[in-house]
């Protein structure tokens, strides 16, 4: 599991470094459902990497939350996406975003493709493969993995606040 991470947050960082320009930075909240042979609530942050609106790097950390055999459950999550868009000059285009990614819990790595509507609503599935036969109470969680997340970015939240 360490060199799963390792390699995962290894790969996340490396891509970042290739960049040519200085990186934007913007910090977002998110929640949303995961299915992964079990239902679970999604809560989290995340940092959104950007140099222009064609290419953007997500990195992040969640918990899931949801009860598997009977028995509440908390999975800690690791993220990272590529959101990509290449069409220039034309706002409506860059409303969606093809997104890839993979995402790493303590139980299952999964990797995942999907769309998202202006990087703030996301639909994404995927194949989740298991680190631990014994599961989360029992339940190994593999195979199908199904997201739907809703982000916030925190300029968004304090532009509200006030």
């Amino acid at each position: 599991m360490k060199k799963n991470l390792f390699l995962f947050l290894l790969i996340v960082f490396s891509v970042g470094s290739l960049a040519k320009a200085q990186l934007t930075v913007h910090k977002m909240v998110h929640a949303g459902y995961v299915y992964q042979n079990q239902s679970f609530g999604e809560i989290g942050g995340r940092l959104l990497l950007l140099n222009t609106d064609d290419v953007i790097y997500r990195i992040g950390a969640a918990a899931l939350l949801g009860s598997a055999n009977g028995k509440f459950a908390v999975l800690p999550k690791l993220q990272g996406d590529i959101l990509i868009n290449f069409e220039r000059n034309v706002d409506l285009y860059h409303s969606y975003y093809f997104l890839a990614g993979a995402e790493v819990t303590t139980k299952y790595i999964a990797p995942k493709v999907g769309l998202t509507l202006f990087g703030l609503l996301d639909l994404t599935g995927g194949y989740a493969f298991s680190l631990d036969k014994s599961g989360i109470n029992g339940k190994e969680l593999k195979g199908l993995n199904i997201n739907f997340t809703l982000n916030i970015p925190l300029v968004l939240l304090h532009d509200l606040s006030q």
